[in-house]
């Protein structure tokens, strides 16, 4: 699996949204990009990160960044999943493991023998599609660095 480094081209992508609309990176050069991918819906910390990029939508908006939760789920789990926490971004479904392949965030082997689950990860893409933040967890428990996250959306508005 590839690493993806900063100052490289984010490796482009077209995925399902929970509302079974495709959606595609470069269709967003222009604007700041955050992806967040993340292991499973309905699951304790994943329902804790996102619930609180929701309650912080403001600042990202407020620095023209587009933010994308990202899951091997089924856009239908996504669905419910978005609607049940109220959350105010497009969740991604990349139940056939191509984005999170390219952007190096897939366990091999998760919880009870699961294969193939994203890794909690997130990446900042600039506006012109290139990766100026990324950060690849290897403990499911841990959460992204939101404030370097934060800041280095700041220094790209």
């Amino acid at each position: 699996m590839s690493t993806i480094r900063i100052g490289q081209q984010a490796p482009d992508f077209t995925l399902y949204d929970s509302d079974k609309q495709k959606v595609t990176l470069s269709d967003y050069r222009g604007r700041n990009v955050l992806l967040l991918f993340f292991p499973a819906a309905f699951t304790s910390v994943c329902t804790q990160e996102l619930c609180s990029t929701r309650d912080n939508i403001a600042l990202y908006s407020g620095s023209n960044a587009q933010v994308f939760g990202i899951s091997v789920d089924m856009p239908f789990s996504l669905a419910k999943f978005k609607e049940e926490q109220k959350l105010n971004f497009p969740l991604l479904s990349d139940f056939n493991k191509e984005a999170s392949t390219a952007y190096g965030c897939l366990y091999e082997t998760f919880v009870l023998d699961l294969h193939g689950v994203s890794k909690r990860s997130a990446f900042v893409i600039d506006k012109d599609g290139t990766v100026r933040y990324a950060e690849v967890l290897e403990k499911a428990s841990d959460l992204p660095d939101f404030s370097a996250i934060r800041k280095t959306l700041t220094e790209l508005s």
